[in-house]
């Protein structure tokens, strides 16, 4: 069999387990998997892979790139974003079309083609927001024909536009229950939130506690509330419901009892919410933390680790929306300014390799399961992504299970200026990256080129 490249040797991780093999690449795809594969004198590359592991590459099913929020633009855009992705052994990232003011929903995936036309350097796809679920509810047959059948709400954000209420929330789970969709939604409670930053949004609060107030405002209920409320508009319509960005261990309680029922309900976490807590914001530079839903307490760390254990949290991502130092200068002492969001994608992971596997939270296994093949199947992306399958696309990670590398904004690929792991040592940056078949990574160099990524088009769920 003609290869173009053969990985050899490595240790071949799944979320079924491991096993010893080679990998043979042809083209975009895995053409083989076995022992003793050859090139037969006919040019494939062939590439060490003893002491490694080799698994699917990963996939950040939530990222915002070059987006306008909080009367700016996220530094990272699809250049940067996708380059350090790329580094930490990612090869696919579902982004948020938003619509602006009146515009469409078309108009909003359009615009977010645009940005990664030509920049993007991994595959890409994306979810679309509904703002205005009146103006939009027409649209969705129109946009899951076009390959995305995962839309998201939000809670939240009234002056930005985006927020949904009650009604719009379960006529959106209604309405995509019949077309294959999937609601994706923020949860958070907006007027109770609204409430407790005005209540303490004065200057002597302000002045005493300063980034804290961040977290001070936002205690655990206005998240569990808001999932509770979005489980039952689910359980009732008999949608198909997506949480993202789940930080609470009451959360994480409600969406395990949901299950338990039946109800058709997932839950993602973000790596934030596994490695750092509310501590930040009382040290220095902690505005650099703020992000939403907020840091939160260690027991919620805990929690959120026994759901990816248990499997009432079924995937990891980031919600990347990087800032840098200037941009995040912007709050000049007032918290509610900070703009929200931090970088994630080239450490996403490294993280979850170091801090749960080697730390023996998770397992090996599970790495897999929650960082590539469960959001490749949540999202409508497997087996094509997320599998180690002849046939399917060759998105790989190879990683040296104990070399770790100092994080180091410096060195990274972001375009920001700081980290918020900045120095932790790490094991899990990728040593080669392929996405469908090409190298693009390799000695933990990106060797990629821009416009490589592609579209994935998705169809609706059965």
């Amino acid at each position: 069999m003609r290869f173009d490249t053969i990985i050899k040797g490595g240790t071949l991780v799944t979320a079924q387990g491991t096993s010893r093999g080679d990998l043979g690449i042809r083209g975009e795809k895995i053409a083989a998997i076995g022992r003793n594969l050859t090139a037969d004198g006919n040019g494939a590359r062939v590439i060490d892979a003893r002491g490694r592991y080799v698994m699917p590459a990963g996939l950040d099913v939530h990222v915002h790139l070059e987006l306008p929020f909080c009367g700016t633009v996220s530094s990272d855009d699809y250049d940067s974003g996708t380059k350090a992705a790329a580094r930490g052994g990612i090869t696919t990232v579902i982004d948020f079309a938003i619509p602006y003011g009146k515009e469409t929903l078309k108009q909003a995936v359009n615009n977010w083609m645009g940005k990664a036309k030509g920049k993007a350097c991994i595959d890409y796809t994306f979810h679309c927001a509904i703002t205005n679920w009146k103006r939009h509810a027409k649209e969705l047959p129109s946009i899951i024909e076009r390959g995305i059948p995962t839309f998201k709400e939000f809670m939240i954000y009234e002056k930005e536009g985006w927020q949904s209420d009650d009604a719009a929330i379960y006529g959106a789970l209604e309405a995509l229950r019949g077309l294959g969709g999937m609601l994706l939604i923020h949860a958070e409670s907006s007027r109770v939130l609204d409430m407790l930053i005005e209540r303490h949004h004065t200057p002597k609060l302000m002045k005493k506690h300063g980034a804290a107030l961040h977290t001070m405002t936002r205690p655990n209920f206005v998240e569990y509330e808001a999932i509770q409320r979005a489980v039952q508009w689910c359980e009732i319509t008999g949608g198909r419901l997506y949480i993202v960005h789940m930080s609470t261990n009451e959360g994480t309680d409600i969406i395990k009892a949901a299950q338990a029922r039946g109800v058709n309900v997932l839950a993602e976490t973000c790596v934030q919410y596994l490695v750092l807590d509310d501590s930040r914001f009382s040290q220095k530079d902690g505005h650099l933390y703020a992000t939403c839903p907020q840091l939160k307490k260690k027991r919620d760390q805990q929690r959120l680790w026994k759901g990816l254990r248990d499997g009432e949290v079924c995937v990891i991502s980031t919600d990347t929306c990087s800032f840098n130092r200037k941009q995040k200068a912007m709050w000049k002492g007032d918290w509610t300014k900070i703009p929200m969001g931090m970088p994630g994608l080239e450490t996403l992971m490294p993280l979850v390799y170091t801090e749960g596997v080697l730390k023996r939270k998770i397992t090996l296994a599970q790495f897999v399961e929650k960082c590539s093949t469960n959001p490749a199947k949540v999202m409508g992306l497997y087996p094509q992504k997320g599998s180690l399958d002849v046939g399917t696309d060759a998105d790989l990670y190879v990683f040296h299970p104990r070399k770790k590398i100092k994080v180091d904004w410096r060195k990274m690929e972001t375009n920001t200026d700081w980290s918020p792991v900045q120095g932790w040592e790490l094991a899990g940056f990728a040593e080669s990256t392929f996405c469908r078949g090409r190298q693009i990574v390799d000695h933990y160099r990106f060797v990629g080129e821009n416009g490589y990524g592609r579209f994935l088009p998705r169809k609706p769920f059965g």
